[in-house]
Parts: C-alpha cells; structure tokens; sequence
C-alpha cells in the first residue's frame, strides 16, 4: 500500500503553490484569482482581483464557496460583489476595467471574473458586447465564465453560449477538466490582456461538477511574447477611441492578437499524430473527453490509432479559431471529423479555412459526407454516438481493419417512460407548498424558482412559465384575446429583487387583471439558500419594505400574510394595506381576484430548509411543539397528506392496517397538517425526542464482522469506477468526497464526478468515482502538451490529474463535490437566511483501515450524522 499524505488538509486546495490538490471545479475557479494575484506581484505589479455575476446551474454554488473562502480571497485583494442581476454584475465587470482611466487609480489594474448560466449570457449580451468592444486595461483584464447546461437538466431551456459570445466578438476558451480551469484561467487572463479582448469560458455540467486531482505550480503556465504588431493606436481600454475605430480594432487587431496569443503558447495541441495522416479528429472541451473515451470503447489506444492513421487535434479556443495550427494539422489528411458540443462552431470555421485550399481533406462532423445525420446538433454529446461515427469511417475506409474493432455495445435496455424517475418535492413545511394554492375557479402562472413545482402537481393549476423576472409579463399579451378575467402569478423574493419588480411596473403600465404572489422567504432556495442580492448580509428582507415598493409602483391592492402577523407594527406598512394570518390564504385570494388592475398578496414565511439549518446552530427560534399522530385513532384515510402535502407524513403499517406517522427527523413544524378535522392527531409541548442508543461496528461487537473475508482490491492499471446512489439527505455526496479524498491522499489518480440536482427537495442523487494508478508508481512516458489525457491505454500512464468520469451524465445542478468541514469561516447571513453552512460532518462512519488513516490526516469528522 502506497504511503499516504498525512500532512494534506483541505484547506491546501487554497493555500498549497506546488504539487498535488483536490478540488472540485467550482473550487478552481475560486483558487483562480488567488493565482493570477500572486503571478503579478511577482512580475511587480500591484493589481487586483473582483468578481460579480449571479447564480444558475452548473455555477450555481460558485457564490457560496467564494464566500467560503472570504477572508483569503481579501488577502489576495480580490473582491467579491454578488450581483443583483446578471446584466448589472457584468456592468460591473466593465466598470473594473475602466478604473484604470482614472488619475486616482489604486492599482495597475483590475483582474475580473464575470459568471452566469446560459441564460444569464443571453441576458448580458448588451454589457457584455459593450465592455468587449470598449476593451480591458492593460494590466488588467476579464474572464466571463458562462454555464453551459446543454442537455437542460437543470434549466428552464438547454443552452450553447458560443453564439451569443460570437455575436459580441468574445474569443472563448473551452475547458475539458479540472486542471484546465486553472490552465486556462491563467492564459485567459493573460490573453484578455494582450488582446484587449474579454474572454470566455465555458463551465459546462460535466467539468465545472467535477472534482480531481489537479498539480499546481508555476511552471505549468509560461508566458511568452506572441510578437504580433499593433497599430499604434492603442487597443485598449482608453478615453480617445470612436465608435468607428472600436469596431475595426476588434475586428482587424484584437481578435487577430487572441490568435497569435494561442498560436505562440500552443494552446491549440495535436495529441495524438500518426505519419499515415487519414484520419483527424478535431474536437475541443469535454467533447475532448467524449473522443478518448469512444476510442477507448472502441479498443483503440495510441499506437493503435497510429497504425490506423488517426490523429487527434484538440482546440483549447474554438473561436475564433487559430488558423495557422489548424491548417497545418489538416495538412496531407484524407478525412476530417469535428467533434463538438451542439451546433457547429470549429466545423463551419474550418470549412472556411479549407474551401480555397488547391487539395484538402473531406471534412465532416454534424452531417457525413453525404449529407446525412452523424453527430448530433441538439441535446448532450455521448461517447457512444462519437464511436459510432468513428467505427463507420474505418469501416468506410479501411474494411479490413474494422473487424479488429471492439464489437459494438448492446442495446440499452430502456425502461418505459416515467417508471424510473423520481419527481422532486416541496421540502416539509415548505412555503411554496402552502402559498401555492388557490381558490376554486383560478389557474396561476408559474416561473423560475421553488414554487415552479406547483406545476408538478395538477390540483395546483399553474401552467406555463417565462425566463427570470418575466413573470407575470406574458399575461399582458395574453389577457386581451381570452375570455379568464384574472389570473395568479407566483414569484419568490429572489427573483423579486433580480428583475421581477420591473415585470410588475409593466403590468401596472398595462393595466391588466392579475395578483402577484410574492413569497416572501428570505433566501434564494433554489440554488442552495444564498442571501438576496441588494440587501446586506445582517440585514433582512422585509415585507413592509416590499409593501411601500410596490405602493409606490401603484399596485392597487396589497396583502400580507404571515404565520405571526402579530409581530408586525401596522405603522411600519402603507394604510391600505392588510396583515392577516396565512390560514386566510383562500379568503384574501378571493377577494384579490375581484379587484380590477394589479394586486399584491405578500406571503412571509422562512424557508423550511434554512430554517432547519439555522435552529441546528441556534440561530433561528424553535418552536417547542410537536405534531404527533395517534395510530390507534388514526383510519388512514389519507386526509393530512392532502391538506398539507407533507412528506414527512408516512404511511406505516399496523395490525390494524395501514395507518399515517409523522416522521419527526424531518419535520420543519410547519403546522400545516392539523388543518383538517382529524381527532388523530395530537399537539405534545415541552417534549424532546427520544434518542436512541445505537452501535456502530466502531464501538460495537466487532466479532460479527470477523468472519467476513478481506475484500479483493482491483490492480488500478485500468480505471476503476463505483457508483453511488440515494435521494437528497442520505449522505450520497459525503461518501464520494471521502472516497476521491482517501485515494488523492494515497497518491492515486482520482476523479469524481456528483449529480445532486434538486436534492434539497428530494430529487434523485448519485456520485461518479473514478480511481486510476497515478503516474508517481508507474513508468511514465514524455507528454506533448500539458491537456490532461483522460483515457490512455492500459500500456500507458496517466497524469496524476485525471478527468471527470466521461460519459457519466449529470441530471441537475450539484453543490459543491467535498462535503466535508473546512477551516474558512462561513459568512454569516441574518437569521432568516444564511449564505453559506459549515459542511456536514461525514456520515460513511463504516470506513475502515487506510481510509480511517486518510480520514484522520484529512482532518475530517467520523462521527456519524443524519
């Protein structure tokens, strides 16, 4: 057994400069400005470090760990400000770069990150555009991380942001792994700088989800000149440019400088060349991934592959594309095959390149030669569909050669439609499961946020839905062509301050019928219970603040319900507006229906989750009241289910039959479920749980284990892999962090890859484990470039960062990939909503031998939790 790393902490993804570290890809890109800090104090420059962007799938924990990680980040200089929206953090963003025109400049400039998921790209085109054209300071620069989701698992839509970057005249970089965020990262920065440009960078599902090994070190980006000539004009950032000259610098020096930039450091790598030159494979990203793994599938390794004539070009830009290198690999081929995400970008650039060419090869990718389908353009790209267009060209062209194939997969099978999937829930005692509600005759609008899954349920009536902060808008254009008179448009807090109050002036504007109902919880609960952006973090959102908004905006009617509406002092709301309890729900909704024009129903309760987290650490008021349900009253009819929809009543059989429990590990007492006539159930005051005495086999009988063979390790010259599997709770992601943590500290190469999705409300999660023998205990071979490679042959080493597990699908957004305790101190948020919780401690409490080691050097807890 290989010695372990007994002096590795977690917090050395942070703070170690050289060698090995585990982090998620979220992780990177925390570390990410930390790194570029400390590469230009030790050119001498004093620069600074700010980001801004707002959440969303796959970047939908990146604001939570940076806030983990505060106080280092403020050691680095480096900024962090949340936007209210995406649009505004990107101007934000901009207005870094044009600091250093002023005479009172701090620094020599300011390095900035702007981040968003997909849609969040669409919506900042215009600043976005703007700054980019505007250009970066010399000294400082922007990388804009833009989260592709494009198999829209996680997302109201499935997105490629290549476009609308393109549109804008953005280059961007394309990342296969963890190690390349970092990578890239640096050369992004530094590519933002000598071009003028800002940069783009893909975060897509399966990299950004990811966690590895990764090597840290100085070395790993060396920056030369790439000896373009600039006009003398400069292009940068400056007071004295037109509109005019803006445009042609963009266009015939900018983007032509981001060339030579990736031209001169060979961003761009062949990776695999054969002298036969038949076949070229040009791919880039985690389609990258998808080609190494089809090709180990298909039983085709490095020297393989040579004696076929195949050769693999990754591209780390995909636009605009470097000419030079793709041109010279395309030299002397028969065939070219571009592998890429989605809708042709590498493809059409290199037909481009290509056409006027005196000989050139037959170039396919989305469509074959013939025209017909070969990879697709919508939807996830697979390792499978990549072989399979692999397999037909050797089949194609070298028949002999094509029986010496690994045979081709069996069908799948495939489970009729619905029968494996696990719908998500409203959480117990969830806001949104009450507020969603109407009364007889009404249908409600649905949108972005928790309370879209009203939709899941048909009783609930919600239909339909729009982009962030758009609801309620789509009923202007509907209202004047139907006959309903009124509808209800839920909305959360969240998108609330986003963009929402902007949907509502419009439909004041357009005096149409419709009631708000704006939930009131105090954290954006979707992506993990981070704070309202525009608030301060000790502060709160309150309903009276919302109430004077939107008097002000000239709503017509506003209500507030609440669980304690005696706390509020009438003085502090407009005079027309009304406070009563939330048991009133049906009756104030009915009388909001009736009035003409826009109306209000504020709905002020904490979200359930955050709520249980606050009242574990006593920050949060816990009533001392329990719900329980006598089982001998009980009949089981069911009733309590349906009045509150709470899944934390259960069904339990009884020698009576089936009867209701209410499990009180997850009750949030909510109170919900004693809202119908049921004599069963019964109020108990002053009560605690009883806790139960359990062993474990670490204090319990260990000779009932004795007996129990010592289990068979696998070799690792091959890929391992171990899949996890539970719902949202169970521990799923704990266990795989431990596990990837065990076997980085054993100097194993080691990959994990978690699918957590709506796991706070429920939903399905797995974690994808991938171990391999790590470089340091096997011969090794020299590498022509520094790209990560993910699936060498069984007759080749692997790097010790090894990539994410390929073709392992990612269903929703994850959380971060360690769930472990960490040193940094979270930053508190007010009580009804904190921004970021100390990891749970790990719940895998079974480990044994050299884990328990491992754990034990990786300071972790092995106290059992829920």
């Amino acid at each position: 057994m290989p010695p372990v790393d007994l002096s590795y902490e977690l917090e050395h993804r942070y703070t170690r400069s050289t060698g090995r570290v585990f982090m998620s890809g979220v992780q990177a890109l925390v570390r990410l400005p930390m790194l570029q800090r400390q590469r230009d104090i030790a050119a001498g420059l004093d620069t600074a470090g700010f980001i801004s962007g707002y959440r969303g799938s796959p970047l939908g924990t990146y604001d939570m760990a940076l806030w983990q990680a505060k106080d280092l980040l403020e050691e680095h200089q480096v900024r962090f400000e949340p936007g209210m929206n995406e649009d505004l953090a990107a101007t934000a963003v901009w207005g870094t770069q044009q600091a250093s025109l002023q005479a009172t400049a701090r620094h020599d400039g300011v390095f900035s990150i702007w981040y968003g998921k997909g849609p969040g790209v669409d919506r900042s085109l215009d600043p976005i555009k703007h700054g980019n054209y505007m250009g970066t300071a010399r000294h400082g620069g922007v990388l804009a991380l833009c989260g592709d989701d494009p198999g829209a698992k996680s997302s109201s839509i499935a997105h490629q942001s290549e476009q609308a970057l393109i549109h804008a005249g953005v280059p961007i970089l394309n990342p296969a792994n963890v190690q390349e965020y970092l990578d890239f990262g640096l050369y992004g920065w530094a590519l933002s700088r000598y071009s003028g440009c800002w940069v783009g960078m893909k975060c897509l599902t399966d990299t950004v989800d990811s966690a590895a090994s990764v090597e840290l070190g100085p070395e790993r980006v060396r920056l030369v000149d790439p000896g373009f000539t600039f006009p003398e004009h400069d292009h940068h950032i400056t007071m004295t440019n037109t509109l005019v000259l803006i445009e042609q610098q963009l266009y015939q020096v900018k983007l032509p400088a981001a060339q030579a930039f990736v031209r001169a450091h060979r961003l761009d790598r062949e990776i695999w060349s054969s002298e036969k030159r038949r076949l070229g494979i040009v791919t880039t990203g985690k389609a990258y991934l998808d080609v190494r793994q089809a090709l180990d599938e298909l039983g085709i390794d490095e020297t393989r592959a040579a004696d076929l004539g195949l050769s693999i070009y990754k591209v780390a830009m995909p636009w605009p594309l470097e000419p030079d290198g793709a041109k010279a690999f395309s030299d002397g081929l028969e065939d070219i095959l571009v592998v890429e995400e989605k809708r042709p970008i590498i493809e059409e650039q290199l037909a481009h390149l290509l056409i006027n060419l005196r000989s050139h090869p037959r170039l396919v990718g989305k469509r074959d030669q013939e025209g017909a389908s070969l990879l697709p353009q919508t939807g996830e790209l697979a390792p499978t569909t990549v072989g399979l267009a692999i397999r037909r060209w050797i089949e194609s062209r070298l028949p002999e050669e094509a029986h010496l194939l690994r045979a081709a997969p069996s069908a799948p099978v495939v489970a009729p439609p619905g029968q494996l999937n696990r719908m998500p829930s409203f959480c117990s005692g969830c806001p949104h499961n009450t507020s969603t509600q109407l009364p007889d005759g009404s249908i409600a609008l649905g949108g972005i946020g928790c309370h879209g899954m009203a939709a899941f349920f048909p009783e609930r009536r919600t239909y339909g839905a729009t982009h962030m902060g758009g609801e309620g808008s789509n009923w202007i254009g509907q209202a004047p062509f139907i006959e309903m008179p009124h509808v209800f448009q839920n909305m959360g807090d969240g998108t609330y301050f986003h963009s929402g109050l902007l949907s509502i002036r419009a439909c004041v504007a357009a005096n149409v019928n419709i009631t708000f109902k704006i939930l009131v919880n105090g954290a954006v609960a979707m992506t993990g219970g981070q704070p309202i952006e525009g608030e301060s973090m000790e502060g709160e959102i309150t309903c009276p603040e919302i109430a004077r908004q939107l008097s002000a905006e000239g709503v017509k009617r506003i209500a507030v319900l609440s669980n304690e509406p005696e706390r509020y002092d009438r003085g502090i709301f407009p005079k027309s507006v009304s406070i009563d309890d939330r048991s009133k729900l049906n009756r104030v909704q009915k009388e909001l229906r009736e009035t003409k024009g826009v109306s209000v129903l504020i709905y002020d309760q904490t979200c359930a989750a955050e709520a249980r987290r606050l009242r574990k650490r006593g920050e949060f008021p816990d009533p001392d009241r329990r719900i329980v349900i006598n089982e001998r009253v009980c009949e089981g009819c069911g009733d309590c289910s349906v009045q509150s929809n709470c899944i934390s009543i259960e069904p339990v059989e009884t020698e009576f039959g089936r009867k209701r429990r209410i499990n009180q590990n997850s009750c949030n007492k909510d109170y919900s479920c004693v809202r119908g006539y049921c004599p069963s159930f019964v109020s108990v005051s002053g009560g605690t749980l009883r806790k139960v005495e359990t062993k474990t086999t670490l204090s319990g009988d260990k000779e009932r284990f004795s007996s129990l063979p010592e289990p068979t390790l696998p070799s690792l010259e091959k890929p391992f892999n171990v899949l996890l599997a539970g719902i949202g709770g169970t521990g799923v992601v704990t266990v795989g962090a431990i596990l990837s943590m065990a076997a980085h500290l054993e100097g194993k190469g080691t990959s994990e890859l978690d699918v957590t999705g709506l796991a706070q409300k429920n939903g399905p999660v797995s974690s994808h484990v991938r171990w391999r023998t790590s470089r340091s205990s096997r011969p090794t071979r020299p590498r022509s470039s520094t790209t990560t490679w993910p699936r060498p042959s069984s007759s080749h080493s692997i790097p010790i960062s090894i990539s994410p597990p390929i073709g392992w699908r990612t269903r929703f957004a994850p959380l971060s990939a360690i769930k472990m305790p960490t040193s940094f101190q979270p930053r508190h948020g007010r009580a009804r909503c904190s921004a970021t919780r100390s990891r749970p401690t790990c719940s895998c409490w079974a480990l044994r031998g050299n884990w328990e080691k491992s754990l034990s050097a990786a300071k972790l807890s092995t106290a059992p939790s829920g």
